[in-house]
């Protein structure tokens, strides 16, 4: 059903924005706005990747981009482990909305999409061009001027600015060989 108000709006429809969101961008959170303004209820799926070493572990990811979604009531924030497609059906979820930011991303996402189509034929991969100016972020290139002390202000949101800066704050101080968190 449509929604007057907002062309394009299904009410009925669930989609799932997966990534590893390590950290979340202002480039994430523009993909995340623009599908809350489309979709009924907008899941997004931090993924749990243990082949990866994240900065911030999976509880930290949902809690960040909870603070940074908080204004938006249709959307959803948890974390998922396994298949993409296995738990968009579990959440009841009939699109995949993924985020491109250029022709580079296009590739992986367009294979990624047909091996997707070929498991669960009855999920639908959306595909959303990020906003001009978040072409080029990406988190790897966040926390780079992050570790390097640049100013990220305009690039993440404010509470992942905080958490970011304290994290590697964190990572500067500690010995080598000890933990990473404070009071481990």
């Amino acid at each position: 059903m449509m929604n007057e108000a907002h062309p394009g709006y299904t009410e009925g429809i669930t989609a799932v924005y997966p990534g590893s969101f390590d950290p979340a961008t202002n480039g994430h959170l523009d993909i995340i706005r623009r599908g809350a303004g489309a979709f009924g209820r907008l899941i997004v799926a931090v993924g749990i990747n243990a082949g990866k070493n994240p900065l911030f572990s999976a509880s930290e990811r949902v809690q960040l981009l909870s603070e940074a979604c908080a204004d938006l009531p249709n959307v959803a924030i948890t974390t998922f482990d396994g298949l993409l497609v296995k738990f968009a059906r579990q959440q009841g979820a009939k699109v995949i909305l993924k985020g491109l930011r250029a022709v580079s991303d296009f590739e992986y996402e367009f294979q990624m999409a047909l091996a997707n189509r070929r498991l669960a034929p009855d999920v639908e991969t959306m595909f959303m061009m990020t906003s001009a100016e978040h072409l080029y972020l990406s988190s790897s290139l966040v926390k780079e001027i992050a570790r390097l002390q640049g100013d990220i202000s305009v690039l993440v949101p404010e509470n992942v600015e905080v958490r970011l800066k304290e994290r590697l704050l964190v990572q500067s101080v500690a010995p080598l060989g000890k933990s990473e968190e404070p009071g481990v």
